[in-house]
């Protein structure tokens, strides 16, 4: 008897006879009850113990800090996002037959790209048997031929390595890197012309190294260059925050929230230390849909020292052999922001990492050996301009809250009017990191006020909202134009455990954040960019680096143009300007875009920037706005165009009727915000421009802007 999942300190008696006692939630325990069952029915008792509370100070009142002393997801013990401590089986409890001779954890690697394989897997056989390892491998997700495999044994039992060959094998790469190819192999033991146990395992061809970045390598740097299927890369990500405090981990929930990280051209997320070894649900789906994955084991802030070692080695050691045929886990970490990522217990998860599996690499603490995090914009009310302007050699973390939008806001008020200043016993301020108790709303006013007043629900969400925008995007393009000297940026966060103020890009129902969209024009594989150093110009002389990013070389050699035109709040065009470029690398720098002083003098400034081929057709699109804190409200305030929509099912055609940009037009589908996905949101719209925009939805759509005058359909 196999128990996947029980949090988090339990009793198990089956027919009234005691199985034993297990503590820690990722796996176990394991019963031999062959004795026990019985014929006609079986009484099976779990006793949960109840979780303790714990305080050492020096946390928030608010923490519980009982997860420091187990093995568990710690994310829900009050130190931040929620105090709902998990409790209950919240995986699988199987039977499962366990025959004399039999296979145990197979696991196929990738020894090279040209199809050199190796099943390793555990024989258990009886005195003097003899027989055959029979493997058998065909395409999981595509169409191709198959092939089988066979490997004579006589009288041995253990871990077997035995090598085989896939001939012209198709590779498994990342989102926007190329197809997501996947193979089953079904492993049989056969003795005496008969299958006595079978396993069954779904793999992908593809290998993973890490280089130093080009100063070679450093004994304080962790070599942070990916090299996928042998293809150095600049990894575009995010953090991955358990998704439910209540554990519904339903493959819905995961589909929405993956599918949404894949259409934002997410490569890897960090299931980071704050959650869980993720589920073979999350871990299929991420295998589906080319999203890499960094996973962390369940500590946090030097926990480790204190976390029982034999609880967290049967962790690692459980989940390892679960995950490992994975190709979407490309990287082993020991846990989330320990100053001091040493000791007994991180040597063993490197260790599990070496011997169970080999195929990746470890990483001893995020962050660490050059990566950063940063959140000195939010706990230490620095100005939006310090997030425009940090460098590192890989993005861990970092990030700023917004609310969530504004329908499922209002879903957690349930009933209670918006007023500024929050009430901070109410649900509004409950709803916030740290439930208010840490300056949350102060942060929250000060944040979303550099956009908008706070006199109205609409305007403290928008503001909140446009400040996580300029707070994250900035950062992820500057990295982006760094590489090969930044080679990656994971930003916190896609999703959250529990709604409220979050800085995740989706929040917890579902509903998706502008962030979303500004992303996906950041981590595009083609993207213009213009580096900002600050935030506000008026009346200002400035300059700013422009940069084509193209992350698979499809521009290489051709001639193409980028074109540069700024606005002013009058939708004037103070500025434009057409750039010619025939780009040599993934990294392009095409030139600088310069602003007199007469020029920025303006309450709003709108940049536009459009990559065209030889033909003058749009390949990508990027958009930004500055000045915006010279009044509240004023990012509202262009001149009005007219905007004309049609829709017909799923498919949305936006014209812009009017001889000045549209800006900032919205689609929305109220009642639905969990649900729908656009493909493109918040969008610029040039005179005269139309545009279609498909969305998953039938739903009667609904469109507004920043300065949308009229809408017709």
């Amino acid at each position: 008897m196999k128990f996947k999942g029980v949090a988090n300190r339990c009793r198990v008696w089956l027919n009234g006879h005691f199985l034993g006692a297990h503590e820690g939630m990722f796996g176990g325990p394991y019963f031999e009850v062959g004795g026990v069952l019985q014929k006609g029915g079986n009484e099976l008792l779990v006793l949960l113990d109840s979780i303790p509370q714990v305080y050492c100070g020096g946390w928030p009142a608010t923490a519980n800090e009982a997860w420091k002393h187990t093995v568990a997801v710690n994310c829900v013990y009050g130190w931040h996002y929620a105090k709902i401590p998990s409790l209950g089986i919240w995986q699988d409890v199987v039977l499962e037959e366990r025959p004399a001779a039999g296979l145990e954890n197979a696991f196929v690697a990738t020894k090279t790209l040209d199809g050199e394989m190796r099943l390793s897997v555990g024989l258990r056989t009886e005195p003097g048997m003899s027989g055959q390892v029979r493997l058998h491998v065909e395409p999981y997700n595509f169409e191709g031929g198959s092939r089988s495999y066979e490997w004579s044994f006589k009288n041995r039992s253990g871990d077997v390595a035995l090598d085989f060959k896939i001939d012209s094998p198709r590779l498994w790469y990342p989102n926007g890197m190329g197809e997501q190819c996947l193979y089953q192999a079904t492993a049989d033991l056969v003795a005496d012309g008969r299958v006595v146990d079978r396993e069954k395992v779904v793999f992908g061809v593809r290998t993973v190294e890490m280089k130093p970045l080009p100063d070679g390598p450093k004994e304080d740097k962790y070599n942070w260059t990916f090299v996928i299927n042998g293809k150095p890369m600049f990894v575009k990500g995010a953090g991955w925050c358990t998704m439910d405090a209540l554990l519904d981990f339903s493959r819905d929930r995961y589909s929405r929230f993956l599918t949404v990280a894949r259409d934002q051209h997410i490569q890897m997320l960090r299931a980071w230390g704050g959650g869980l070894p993720e589920t073979d649900e999350f871990y299929s789906l991420c295998d589906e849909l080319g999203i890499m994955v960094m996973q962390e084991w369940p500590t946090a802030w030097n926990s480790h020292q204190t976390q029982p070692y034999e609880m967290l080695e049967e962790t690692v050691v459980r989940n390892t052999l679960r995950l490992r045929n994975h190709p979407s886990l490309v990287m082993w970490g020991a846990g989330n922001e320990s100053e001091d990522p040493y000791g007994k217990a991180i040597d063993m998860m490197g260790k599990a990492g070496i011997e169970l599996d080999g195929t990746r690499p470890f990483h001893r603490g995020e962050a660490w050996g050059g990566s950063r995090h940063n959140y000195n914009c939010w706990w230490d009310n620095l100005h939006l301009n310090h997030n425009l302007n940090m460098v590192a050699d890989f993005w861990g973390e970092f990030g700023i809250p917004s609310l969530p939008v504004k329908e499922h806001v209002e879903r957690y008020l349930d009933g209670e009017p918006y007023r500024w200043p929050a009430d901070k016993a109410g649900n509004f301020a409950h709803h916030t990191p740290i439930f208010g108790t840490n300056g949350e709303l102060e942060r929250l006013e000060q944040y979303s006020g550099y956009f908008m007043p706070d006199s109205t629900l609409e305007c403290m969400v928008l503001g909140s909202q446009l400040a996580q925008v300029e707070g994250v995007r900035h950062t992820l393009e500057r990295a982006r134009t760094r590489w090969p000297y930044c080679t990656g940026a994971l930003y916190y966060k896609l999703n959250d455990n529990y709604p409220g103020l979050s800085w995740s890009s989706v929040d917890y129902y579902g509903g998706i954040k502008p962030l979303h969209y500004f992303v996906k024009r950041s981590f595009a594989p083609i993207a213009p960019v213009l580096l900002f150093d600050r935030t506000n110009m008026t009346s200002q002389d400035v300059s700013f680096p422009l940069y084509l990013l193209d992350d698979n070389d499809s521009l290489r050699g051709r001639n193409v143009k980028v074109e540069v035109s700024v606005y002013n709040q009058r939708l004037q065009c103070v500025y434009d300007s057409v750039f010619s470029v025939v780009p040599a690398d993934k990294v392009e720098y095409v030139g600088k875009v310069s602003l007199n002083s007469e020029q920025t003098d303006a309450v709003m400034l709108y940049y536009k920037a459009d990559v065209k081929d030889e033909t003058g057709r749009i390949l990508a699109r990027n958009w930004y706005f500055s000045n915006y804190e010279t009044k509240p409200g004023c990012l509202l305030e262009a001149k009005k165009c007219r905007l004309e929509y049609m829709q017909e099912g799923n498919t949305v055609v936006l014209k812009n009727k009017d001889s000045v940009p549209a800006i900032g037009v919205t689609l929305e589908v109220p009642r639905h915000a969990s649900s729908v996905m656009f493909s493109d949101n918040y969008i610029w719209l040039d005179a005269k421009e139309e545009m279609r925009i498909e969305m998953n939805s039938q739903e009667q759509v609904k469109v507004k802007g920043w300065n949308i005058d009229m809408i017709n359909n």
